[in-house]
C-alpha cells in the first residue's frame, strides 16, 4: 500500500506539501499541485479514509447497520443490503457494515468517529434506542424503517398499513367474515418491529371498517409452532375461512397442514401472504400475496442519506405504495364452511403409531 511520504518523495516535495494538496488547507503553487497530482496518479494512491474524515474531508463511505436476529427473514434483508451496495457504488461510495448487536453504542461509534459519512439504519424499532445517539450527533442518516417519531430524520419504509389494509379488504371481497392473522414470531412484538405493528394496525382498522370478525396468532414459523397456533385458531374459530400470513416461515407449514387436515386451499379456506414474490410464486398453490419490492427501499435510502450529505431537502417519510397479486391461494368463500379437525403436530403423529391396535 503506498504511503503519502511515498507520494511525497516521487514528486521531489514533503510530506507536509502533499498533505496540503489533499486538504486544500494552504495555497499551494500550481506546478507543485501538478507534480503531486501526478505522482498520486503514478502510484495509485489512495488517501486514509480516517485521516480524509480528521482533515474535513469526506470518506465517501456509508455505514449500514444490518439486523442480526433470528426472527428476521435473511433474504430480504440481503436484498435491502445488496441494492444499498450496488446503489453507493454507483455515486462513489463504499458501503461498510456494521451489525445492530451492539445497539446505540455501535451507532455512536460509527458516528462519531467520522469513518463513514452517513449511516442507514435498517430493522427500525418504533422507540428505537439507536435514533437518539443520531439526533445527538447530528449524523447525516436514513432509515429503512418508521419509529414513532419521525421528526427531522428521513425515513423510507414500504406502507405496511396499507399492506394490511389491502389483505382484509382482499379477503372482505371474496366474502370471508371470519379470519384469522398469523403473525411473526411473540419477540417481534415485544421488541415493537415498526413493519409487524402496523401491518397488523392496518388490517385490524380495515377488518373493523368491513365487519371482519378477526384474530390474531403471533407464530415462531416452525412447523410444530405453526400447528399449535392453527389448532388454536380452529378450536377457537372453527369458522375461520380465511388466513392472512405475515411470517416467511409459517407460509410452507400452513399450507402443509391445511392439506393434511382435509381443507383445500382455495375451495374450503383462502390464503393471503405478505411475502416477496420469489416465495409467493414457489409455493402449491401459488400464493395470493402483498409484495413490495426490497431494492426500492436500498435504493431510496442511499438517496435520502446523500441528500442530507449534500445538505438538501429530504423528505421526512417517504412509504412505498403495496401491491396484491391475486393468484391460486384465494377464492370466494364456501357456502358451507366444512368442519376443520384440528392439525396433527409430528409428535402426534409418532404417538398414533405407537398405540396398540385393537
Amino acid at each position: 500500500m503506498v504511503t503519502l511520504a511515498e507520494v511525497a518523495q516521487h514528486a521531489g516535495v514533503s510530506p507536509s506539501t502533499v498533505s496540503y494538496v489533499l486538504s486544500g488547507k494552504r495555497s499551494i503553487s500550481e506546478p507543485t499541485r501538478r507534480r503531486v497530482e501526478r505522482a498520486i496518479s503514478d502510484l495509485g494512491y489512495h488517501p486514509n479514509a480516517g485521516a480524509r474524515a480528521l482533515a474535513g474531508k469526506r470518506s465517501h463511505i456509508i455505514a449500514l447497520v444490518v439486523p442480526l436476529r433470528t426472527d428476521v427473514y435473511v433474504p430480504i434483508m440481503m436484498e435491502i443490503a445488496i441494492s444499498v451496495t450496488m446503489t453507493a457504488r454507483s455515486h462513489g461510495y463504499d458501503v461498510l457494515l456494521i451489525t445492530n448487536d451492539e445497539g446505540p453504542d455501535g451507532v455512536r461509534r460509527v458516528a462519531a468517529s467520522g469513518l463513514a459519512d452517513g449511516v442507514i439504519l435498517m430493522d427500525v424499532e418504533l422507540d428505537d434506542e439507536r435514533i437518539p445517539v443520531l439526533r445527538e450527533l447530528g449524523s447525516h442518516a436514513a432509515l429503512i424503517g418508521l419509529p414513532a417519531d419521525t421528526a427531522g430524520l428521513s425515513c423510507v419504509d414500504h406502507d405496511f398499513a396499507a399492506a394490511g389494509a389491502l389483505c382484509a379488504d382482499h379477503l372482505a371481497d371474496l366474502g370471508h367474515r371470519e379470519v384469522a392473522f398469523i403473525g411473526y414470531a411473540p419477540q417481534v412484538y415485544q421488541r415493537h418491529a415498526g413493519y409487524a405493528e402496523r401491518t397488523l394496525t392496518g388490517f385490524r382498522e380495515r377488518a373493523r371498517e368491513r365487519g371482519l370478525r378477526t384474530l390474531h396468532r403471533p407464530c415462531e414459523g416452525t412447523f410444530e409452532s405453526t400447528a399449535g397456533v392453527l389448532g388454536r385458531i380452529l378450536d377457537d374459530r372453527p369458522a375461520t375461512t380465511g388466513f392472512v400470513v405475515q411470517n416467511e416461515g409459517a407460509i410452507g407449514p400452513l399450507l402443509s397442514l391445511l392439506r393434511t387436515s382435509g381443507r383445500i386451499v382455495p375451495e374450503d379456506v383462502s390464503v393471503v401472504a405478505l411475502c416477496p414474490e420469489q416465495l409467493a410464486e414457489q409455493n402449491s398453490p401459488r400464493l395470493t400475496a402483498v409484495t413490495g419490492p426490497a431494492e426500492d427501499l436500498g435504493r431510496r435510502a442511499v438517496e435520502l442519506v446523500l441528500g442530507r450529505i449534500d445538505g438538501g431537502s429530504t423528505p421526512e417519510v417517504t412509504l412505498l405504495t403495496p401491491v396484491l397479486t391475486v393468484r391460486e391461494s384465494s377464492g370466494p368463500v364456501p357456502s358451507r364452511p366444512p368442519h376443520f379437525p384440528s392439525p396433527q403436530t409430528p409428535a402426534d403423529v409418532e404417538n398414533s403409531h405407537a398405540q396398540p391396535h385393537p
